[in-house]
């Protein structure tokens, strides 16, 4: 494990390396506790560098066993080893020169689950970021490129299966049991791709045709016995194959694609050119096991990793700044692919919930940064909702600006000119600009400017004139080390809803561009006229949400409930709503902190049935707009001084005015959506599921509550409502009898399948309230958790740091104090998690004084510690500064 070094990187000191290696062959005889690894790297001088020039190589606790050039050994004198970096100071002048490197590995001890490490017999490795230098020195950087051919051997009674990338061109037999295999890549990529599987794993093969006739053969690697989930992720891949041709003209390029799951994994999945290496609880799935979000994440996820083939490893990122190139744009392809195979605005709906409940967060607080960050200390931890999450609201806004056709033309010029290369954001938007003509100079500043941008809104209708005005004002709040913020080009899309609930026409319009319905902000303050407009509309604002921003609308709430039943736009509808729900939230917030009873109004309950009764609407959009905002979405709205326990009260008391106005609407449509027949994922279907399961929360307020859910509960066939009852259960009746029965029956049932008792610590974590802690405690001695394996540290301690508002941030501190002592505790094994773990205090700024202070010390307590790696330390010393 490296402790910090202190080094900041910063992009302004990129420059290309001095050397290449065009092609890197590497040979694994793999052992558990000895693994030796031999790489022959072919290295040439970059054209240019005429001097001669020491070569440097990147290492990570490396063992070096031994070291040649053409085939002689090299002097002691020539060069420098440690375990971190591998320097020959005189390397051969003239021409391409071949250095062998023999390492050796201890893949059982390598519990960071970084490089080459075995966990559950399985040798696995992961690269990305900087995983390969724990493999073998090496310019271990996104713009070496190297074309690779990788020899695997290995007992065969232990791992019959050999993977790596590429193509598989021979195996057989060795003596004494062993076997071997070899891979080659022809496309050349950057080593953090490189992938190699090894051990007993079961499978399930499938074939796909590309559009232009070439057969790839598809295999999904699972735990023996659990070959019967794999099914839903195999259909996943081939409609990604499929999607990608139809919607970007994208063909697969290898022979073959394989998949593999496995249990210990830091990650979600990585994208490693034709073998993608999944955590397993995103390719495994059953009813009996796994919930409707459970099918949309393997179904997101499994495209995403597959579009990565083009958005990442055919075109990579030239270095760490660029990471939103790949990742950014890739989240927006597994978007819009999610929205063809599921429900677009349902889908836009989700996207935005997320995106406000991690991403607003991180850009209003210490760990801020740009889409594409100026500098970091340790890449590992901007792998971040910024770069994910806003990056792909940053490449739609891409399309919102130019038009579907131009983007679409724009992402083949991108193709076509970058294909084989390590580009940058600037090569990215230059295309766009060749294309439609444009200068996008401005909208640049959305990738490299952070911080959530406000718009200030006002209206006044004119009806003499016919004129409706509509002043816009822009601001950007300062973020660390960016205090002056520069104006921001924002697509506001936008309509003129009219009594009928149509949008209104106007005939024209002065005071800013505008172009198939949106509204393109440029300028510190704009006066926008519509004329032509006789009746005054009701302003609807930033539909399917255009822009990643804040918006402050001077709107009467009667605007706000009548767009809420009215809106064409069905995001602005259920934007509509959850403000009004945001609001009334606050409002009641403010009546707990004075002592005051919250007060509700009865038309906002009324308008809670309505929306869950009109069946105009999909399911799943229902129970979206059902779902109160999240505590920690309120006390973002609050801004500071927050206490969550105000929050808490002031939200349950909405909940239950919302129920007891619609008690007898919400029980009759409950038992109305109880489905019959076979179990099926799909978006139908779970949404009819979501919306019944939605109304159990609201009943379960109710007298006779707690027995409805344990009902529910008995009867579930499937785990997306077993779930949903046991979450209701334990979050609003904790401790109650039938709660007790229900744990202790999923624990029965269940205690032996890791990634459904996921689920159960998750459920427990985040039940609200001050005794949670105790709880937590409890279940870290439970035979189920491991605090080495990083699903089940995220599924408990995660679930209570992230979403448990209550019970993590409780006033008498204690909270804070054991998380510390778990982030310390994980950080000795695993670095990585440890810090991703830490960003739970992301936002301590903004709580009332006394748990401020608890939280500050908890933090400091963190960072005290000896021997810190740089991955903690980074993130804790960001969070404090």
């Amino acid at each position: 494990m490296r402790t910090d070094t202190g080094q900041v990187f910063r992009i302004e000191d990129y420059r290309p390396s001095d050397y290449l290696i065009p092609k890197t062959e590497l040979d694994f005889r793999l052992g558990q506790d000895s693994t030796r690894v031999v790489a022959r790297l072919i290295i040439e001088r970059r054209a240019g560098v005429d001097k001669p020039v020491q070569l440097e190589l990147d290492g990570d606790g490396l063992i070096l066993r031994r070291l040649e050039i053409d085939g002689e050994a090299l002097d002691a004198a020539g060069f420098e080893a440690t375990p971190d970096r591998l320097v020959i100071h005189n390397p051969p002048v003239t021409g391409r020169f071949t250095l062998l490197i023999e390492t050796e590995l201890d893949p059982s001890r390598n519990e960071a689950l970084m490089g080459l490490y075995r966990s559950s017999k399985v040798y696995c490795t992961q690269c990305e970021a900087e995983g390969f230098r724990r493999i073998t020195y090496f310019l271990d950087r996104p713009d070496i490129l190297s074309v690779y051919t990788v020899r695997i051997e290995a007992e065969r009674a232990e791992a019959p299966l050999l993977l790596s990338n590429g193509n598989p061109i021979e195996s057989g037999d060795l003596a004494d049991g062993w076997h071997y295999a070899v891979w080659h890549d022809p496309f050349p990529k950057p080593s953090y791709l490189f992938a190699l599987v090894a051990g007993d794993l079961g499978c399930i093969k499938d074939r796909f045709v590309t559009a232009s006739g070439k057969p790839v053969e598809l295999g999904i690697y699972v735990e023996r016995g659990k070959e019967n989930q794999a099914g839903y992720a195999m259909d996943a891949l081939r409609r990604s194959m499929k999607w990608d041709e139809e919607v970007f003209g994208r063909e697969y390029d290898l022979d073959v694609f394989n998949i593999v799951a496995v249990s210990d994994f830091n990650m979600g999945a990585m994208e490693n050119k034709g073998l993608n290496i999944f955590n397993d609880k995103y390719v495994l799935a059953a009813e009996e096991t796994a919930t409707d979000a459970d099918f949309a994440n393997i179904e997101a996820i499994i495209a995403h990793e597959y579009f990565h083939n083009w958005t990442g490893n055919r075109i990579t990122c030239r270095d760490w700044f660029q990471l939103c190139l790949k990742e950014g744009l890739t989240v927006f392809r597994d978007h819009e692919f999610s929205a063809d195979q599921r429900s677009r605005p349902v889908k836009r709906i989700a996207e935005v919930r997320t995106l406000r409940s991690h991403q607003f967060p991180e850009d209003q607080g210490p760990l801020a940064h740009p889409v594409r960050p100026r500098r970091y200390r340790e890449i590992n931890n901007f792998y971040t909702a910024t770069v994910y999450e806003k990056g792909s609201e940053v490449v739609r806004m891409i399309r919102t600006v130019l038009g579907a056709e131009m983007f679409r033309r724009g992402m083949d010029l991108y193709f076509e000119r970058h294909d084989g290369e390590a580009a940058t954001i600037e090569d990215f938007l230059r295309v766009f600009e060749d294309v439609s003509g444009k200068d996008l100079s401005q909208f640049a500043l959305w990738y490299h400017q952070a911080g959530t941008p406000n718009l200030s809104v006002t209206t006044a209708h004119d009806p003499v004139n016919a004129t409706f005005t509509i002043e816009i004002e822009q601001s950007v709040p300062p973020t660390p080390s960016e205090s002056r913020k520069r104006l921001m080009h924002i697509p506001l899309a936008f309509g003129l809803v009219g009594a009928d609930g149509k949008d209104m026409a106007f005939d024209s319009v002065e005071g800013a561009s505008v172009e198939d319905g949106v509204i393109h902000v440029r300028k510190r303050k704009h006066v926008v006229t519509f004329s032509g407009v006789a009746e005054r509309p009701v302003l609807s604002l930033n539909r399917g949400f255009s822009a990643p921003i804040t918006l402050a609308v001077e709107q009467r709430a009667e605007d706000q409930m009548f767009l809420a039943s009215h809106d064409s736009d069905p995001f602005s509808r259920w934007q509509a709503f959850n403000t009004l729900l945001t609001d009334a939230t606050v409002a009641a917030y403010r009546n707990v902190l004075g002592g005051r009873q919250p007060e509700f109004s009865d038309e906002l309950a009324k308008l809670a049935g309505r929306i869950a009764n009109d069946g105009t609407l999909e399911h799943a959009f229902r129970a979206l707009a059902l779902a109160l905002p999240g505590e920690a979405d309120v006390a973002r709205e609050i801004g500071k001084n927050i206490d969550p326990d105000a929050i808490f009260a002031g939200r349950e008391a909405l909940a239950r005015k919302i129920a007891e106005t619609n008690s007898d609407v919400f029980a009759q449509l409950y038992e109305d959506l109880r489905m019959s027949g076979g179990f099926s994922p799909d978006a139908a279907s779970a949404g009819r599921r979501s919306l019944r399961n939605t109304l159990l929360d609201y009943l379960a307020i109710l007298p006779g509550g707690a027995a409805r859910a344990a009902a529910h509960f008995a009867a579930a066939t499937n785990m997306t409502d077993r779930a949903a009852a046991l979450t209701v259960l334990a979050h609003r009746h904790a401790g109650s009898p039938e709660t007790s029965a229900a744990l202790a029956q999923f624990d029965s049932r269940y205690h032996g399948d890791p990634l459904v008792m996921d689920k159960w610590f998750t459920i427990q974590a985040t039940a609200p309230g001050a005794a949670t802690l105790e709880a937590v405690k409890a279940l870290t001695k439970h035979p189920a958790f491991s605090i080495a394996n990083p699903n089940r540290v995220r599924s408990l301690v995660g679930g209570f740091a992230s979403a448990n508002q209550t019970g993590f941030n409780r006033a008498d501190g204690a909270g804070y104090d054991f998380f510390a002592e778990t982030v310390l505790t994980v950080e000795k094994r695993n670095p990585q998690l440890a810090a991703r773990l830490a960003t739970a205090l992301r936002s301590w700024r903004s709580l009332e004084p006394e748990r401020q202070a608890k939280a500050r010390a908890a933090l400091l307590s963190i960072q005290a510690a000896e021997g810190l790696s740089a991955d903690l330390r980074d993130i804790v010393e960001r969070t404090l500064a």
